[in-house]
């Protein structure tokens, strides 16, 4: 079962959603068909599209 929640940009996590993420943290990824396990030479492959703070030059804005 997936579940999903918006959280409110800049809005510090709550006692129990900081609970909820440590309790996830150390179980394991569970492929299935719709999103399998992927090969190093698979994930070589991606391109990043939004490019990371550290790597834009000084005239890129983020906001």
């Amino acid at each position: 079962m997936i579940v999903t929640y918006n959280l409110k940009p800049n809005t510090p996590l709550t006692l129990e959603q900081i609970k909820r993420l440590d309790a996830l943290k150390d179980r394991p990824i569970v492929f299935d068909e719709d999103c399998p396990e992927m090969t190093e030479e698979q994930l070589k492959q991606f391109k990043r599209v939004h490019p990371r703070r550290e790597d834009a030059g000084p005239d890129r804005k983020f906001g």
